[in-house]
């Protein structure tokens, strides 16, 4: 009986208990890890009492009565709401516009396929709720150009890893800013960048950029202060400070040192907000304006940086779900006395977001500017820490008590647990899906594009009990056909294309549903393989996903050429010997067969740089309506930015180029790359036409 039960409790909140593994053997979640996921979305089930309760419970929630206070729709398609209210009832709606229209159900219960796109308020006998009517697909490269199908490209960077004069010892806005305009002078038309979400400012050690605090703010040390306020200001405050001597040796290292350069970019930051304080500053409506528009999602975070401090100032450590329980509540008085026993603390952290969020906007403007029909793509992470600012101001939104992963497979075979949490999908019902259309907000708004990180993760996500390891999850579904039609119409609104990073296990039909709303997918070369050593043609490759060369996750293809990847994890002990000689043997396979399919295409391969040459030209004449090279590939750089399953060992978003990134792209292999990559695409378009 009680089995039963759980199972239903389990199906009834979207929990799979039976899946399919990446051998494509079928597996059963045990009764013990539902028990624990369960209670990890807030659905205790220790024992038949309490299933029944939450049974109970969320059954009540799903019974028909209640009425979610927000509903998607495609446009143009008729809405069912029998289940609500009866056919024939009078529907009063408030266009997004503010007029008003007056609609009835059908003898169906359907309301009218007729409103335009938008969010509206729609009130049916004394009973209110959003609509929100989505275009039939995202904003597309087809709508970014003049003449499609033009065959697009653009370059990848890890926006910390550039190099300019007065740095500070890491890559910033202004670095963006330049290489932008550099890229588009040689005719790319899209600079994806690796994500910029807030991290803790107390917690420099903590610095992957895929675990971020939250992903409603960025990274302020990626501001360039200098472009707001003035080189003369910035040179003032550090000498000030005290910071000459440092800040020159940071920008020497070859790697980011990255508490020593928070903490020396903090001290700046903060010398340069003493001085704007002061006074009437000629940017101060700006700063207030920009304050007045974010809202309660900057106050947030700016209310969470500020307890933060506190809490690891008075012992209570930096997590937010160990901290005192009038703490843990953003709408607690006592949270409120803080805030506003603080008020310089609190206008600190929303400067230095504002400085970021400027300088984020100047350097889109450049890219946009200087003709690229794209300009700045920015990268979405899949989760938030769970001691963050995002899952402490959202709490019935996120998961802070489940970890995202994935179940092991052939590459993992104990599995991942990547540290940070999901949404909630009955939280983001609950709440009219606030949190993800307020985090789609935020990273469209100086951005042509979107690269969703894991884009799995809008139909099911597996999560793992705190505690447990990654094979003791379940995956969890999501409200997948409504996130798609919130994503399609954030786009259009914002004029940002989507990519979809859909590599590893893809539950069935999802490549079907993210290209129909027009979520272009990803194709890396060195997994275009239909058996190791044999790549696929030009023309097999999809129309549908971007083309590109490599990921932050993988070596560059003159590390991969070389095995350098295979070298780092013999190196660090992470695999054993047969593993060791069998992955060697495969990737000699592997580069036997790049040579030849390439020989096959473009004539010999005298050395790795003419296969780097031409693995670059490859992708660019496929029908991939966009290609990105990373600029490691562009360099020839043998090492990876990031070994995934390493936390210590391996230098994991630290490593730097070592020119300036005003010469970058006149290094003579990046030149005479880009050149072969414009050629390409014009080519392929020529094919395609």
């Amino acid at each position: 009986m009680s089995e039963t039960a759980l199972h239903r409790l389990a199906a009834q909140v979207g929990l799979a208990r039976d899946w399919i593994d990446a051998n494509d053997r079928p597996q059963q979640v045990s009764d013990d890890v539902l028990r624990k996921v369960l209670d990890g979305l807030g659905h205790p089930a220790g024992d038949e009492a309490a299933i029944a309760a939450s049974l109970r419970e969320v059954q009540a929630a799903d019974d028909g009565e209640h009425l979610p206070p927000l509903i998607t729709v495609e446009q143009g398609q008729p809405l069912p709401l029998q289940r609500y209210f009866p056919p024939g009832s009078a529907v009063r709606c408030t266009l997004e516009s503010n007029r008003l229209q007056d609609l009835t159900l059908d003898a169906q219960g359907n309301l009218p396929g007729g409103l335009p796109v938008g969010y509206h308020q729609l009130q049916i006998n004394d009973r209110h709720f959003t609509l929100a009517v989505a275009p039939p697909r995202c904003y597309s490269l087809a709508d970014a150009v003049a003449e499609p199908p033009a065959r697009l490209w653009g370059l990848s960077v890890q926006l910390y890893s550039l190099r300019r004069p007065g740095d500070g010892g890491f890559g910033d806005c202004l670095a963006l800013e330049q290489l932008a305009r550099s890229a588009a002078e040689r005719g790319a038309d899209a600079l994806a960048i690796s994500p910029i979400h807030a991290l803790s400012m107390i917690d420099q050690q903590h610095y992957s950029p895929y675990s971020p605090s939250s992903r409603l703010l960025l990274n302020t040390l990626y501001a360039s202060p200098a472009a707001l306020l003035g080189e003369r200001a910035v040179r003032m405050a550090i000498e000030a400070c005290g910071l000459e001597q440092v800040l020159e040796d940071l920008e020497q290292q070859p790697l980011v040192d990255w508490p020593r350069a928070a903490s020396a970019r903090l001290r700046l930051l903060e010398a340069l907000y003493q001085d704007f304080s002061q006074g009437d500053h000629p940017l101060r409506q700006d700063f207030d304006s920009f304050r007045d528009t974010r809202g309660q999602a900057l106050e947030h975070h700016c209310r969470f940086e500020v307890l933060q401090a506190l809490a690891v100032e008075r012992g209570h450590g930096a997590d937010w779900r160990d901290w005192p329980s009038t703490w843990q509540d953003p709408y607690h008085p006592e949270v409120e006395a803080i805030a506003n026993a603080y008020p310089a603390k609190l206008e600190f952290q929303a400067f230095c977001q504002w400085l970021t969020e400027r300088s984020l906007q100047r350097a889109q403007h450049a890219a946009r500017s200087s003709g690229m029909a794209v300009g700045l793509i920015a990268d979405l992470a899949v989760g938030a820490d769970g001691a963050g600012s995002q899952a402490w101001s959202r709490q019935d939104e996120l998961l802070a008590n489940l970890t995202v992963g994935a179940p092991p497979d052939i590459l993992n075979r104990a599995g991942q647990a990547w540290g940070i949490c999901a949404f909630s999908p009955e939280g983001l019902k609950r709440n009219g899906y606030r949190a993800f259309i307020e985090m789609l907000r935020a990273n469209l708004a100086h951005a042509g594009g979107l690269r969703i990180d894991h884009v799995m993760g809008l139909r099911r996500l597996w999560l793992i009990p705190q505690g447990s390891t990654p094979d003791q999850g379940a995956y969890l579904n999501y409200p997948v056909e409504d996130l798609l039609r919130l994503l399609a119409l954030e786009s259009v609104r914002h004029q940002a294309i989507i990519l979809g990073e859909d590599l590893g296990t893809v539950p069935p039909g999802l490549p079907e549903q993210l290209a129909a709303k027009a979520v272009l997918g990803m194709r890396v070369l060195p997994f275009e393989q239909t058996k190791p050593g044999h790549f696929k043609p030009i023309l097999d490759w999809p129309d549908d996903a971007l083309a590109t060369t490599g990921t932050h996750d993988l070596a560059p293809l003159a590390g991969w050429l070389q095995s350098r990847d295979i070298d780092w994890y013999q190196r660090l002990q992470l695999i054993d010997a047969a593993t060791e000689l069998q992955w060697r043997h495969d990737r000699r396979t592997e580069c036997d067969g790049l040579r030849r399919t390439l020989q096959a295409n473009y004539g010999a391969m005298a050395d790795d740089d003419a296969l780097i040459d031409g693995a670059i030209r490859y992708v660019g004449h496929t029908r991939a309506p966009l290609v990105l090279i990373p600029l490691e590939d562009l360099l020839g750089s043998d090492e990876q930015p990031n070994l995934p399953g390493t936390t210590s060992g391996h230098p994991n978003w630290r490593r730097r180029f070592a020119a300036p990134v005003r010469e970058l792209l006149d290094n003579e292999d990046a030149a005479r790359r880009l050149e072969l990559l414009a050629q390409a695409r014009e080519q392929a378009w020529e094919r395609d036409r």
